[in-house]
């Protein structure tokens, strides 16, 4: 049956399992989070060695599941639970298997598959039945990215319980959840791993965490990032614009189709923004467009300079670059050619 992660974290704190868990979605932080749960509780160290197993999809035979499937229907031989868990499940393609055993499970055996960065197809009838309340031993969770207003908090939170797991006292600047989630996304797991680099390296004489220390440890810049090519865009400062392209162009760090991404959903939610029948209650919009309160500002002004049309055609020289990107009527272009392309189009 389908539940949310925050129900399954309940249900793991109070030591009450189920015989399968299919965790789903582009929230891979969330999965992660389970499945470590679930590795690290329910069998004691001895019996982990004879009793927990963890395997790939991409390394089962002919991406079957039939061998995971046999080795759940085996008794526990040391715990009370035989654990097995699968991860990268997304690569398999043949769950016959599973769909039989969902009709006979073993009561000892804790089988959690990790499907990543997808939901599963749901015309198939094994996921239909982990999603049917019938079957109340499947636990089928589809981890979603947090609403942009909620990231924020959210990473706040974490931060203030990370330092208190670190045995540290130190404060967090009020900007320094927004510049993290302006500059990595709504990918928890990406800001979490950010975070940890943060806080574990940071000096001891430092009282406050800001945001030149998230500049300096994280690799953030406060200058060249997508966020500040966006406003440079909004602004029609093209000096500024290319400089960050050029820099993006040069660095590992920066592949044009992640930044792209972001830039992407930017325009596409100005499209709707622009259509929005009722521009006055700000929250409303925010809450439409899927952001926080404070970034309606940035359509506001975005707005101002490009139209409904041009916003349009702005959409439409995305993805043209994307398919030159992926080689579609491009055999040679680099990333630098690409970048102005895009924006002298943006711009002009």
């Amino acid at each position: 049956m389908q539940r949310t992660y925050k129900e399954i974290l309940q249900d793991l704190s109070a030591q009450q399992y189920v015989g399968v868990y299919l965790l789903s979605g582009i929230e891979t932080y969330f999965i992660d989070l389970i499945a470590k749960r679930i590795e690290e509780n329910v069998l004691d160290e001895t019996a982990k060695v004879f009793d927990q197993t963890i395997v790939y999809g991409k390394d089962l035979p002919g991406a079957d599941i039939s061998p995971v499937i046999s080795d759940a229907r085996g008794f526990p031989m040391m715990g009370t639970h035989k654990v097995i868990i699968v991860r990268e499940a997304q690569n398999i393609k043949k769950w016959d298997a599973l769909t039989a055993y969902l009709d006979n499970m073993m009561p000892s055996t804790i089988l959690v598959l990790c499907y990543k960065y997808s939901k599963p197809d749901a015309r198939l009838s094994v996921f239909k039945k982990c999603k049917d309340a019938k079957y109340p031993q499947v636990a089928f969770c589809v981890c979603e990215h947090l609403p942009a207003w909620e990231v924020s908090a959210w990473v706040k939170n974490y931060m203030q319980n990370y330092l208190k797991k670190l045995n540290l006292n130190k404060g967090i600047a009020p900007n320094v959840p927004d510049m993290l989630v302006d500059n990595i996304g709504n990918d928890l797991a990406q800001i979490t791993s950010a975070v940890h680099k943060l806080l574990e390296g940071c000096p001891e004489n430092v009282t406050t965490i800001d945001a030149t220390l998230v500049e300096r440890n994280v690799g953030i810049s406060k200058d060249y990032n997508v966020f500040e090519l966006r406003d440079a865009l909004i602004q029609g400062d093209a000096l500024k614009a290319y400089r960050i392209a050029k820099y993006f162009a040069s660095s590992k760090d920066h592949p044009m189709v992640k930044e792209m991404i972001i830039l992407f959903n930017f325009f596409a939610n100005l499209m709707l923004y622009h259509y929005l029948p009722n521009k006055s209650n700000i929250h409303e919009v925010a809450t439409k467009l899927g952001e926080r309160d404070n970034a309606i500002k940035n359509y506001e002004l975005a707005a101002r300079r490009f139209n409904a049309s041009k916003t349009l055609f702005i959409i439409r020289y995305f993805r043209e670059t994307d398919a030159k990107l992926k080689g579609i009527n491009n055999p040679s272009a680099k990333d630098a050619d690409l970048w102005k392309e895009l924006l002298f189009k943006i711009l002009n």
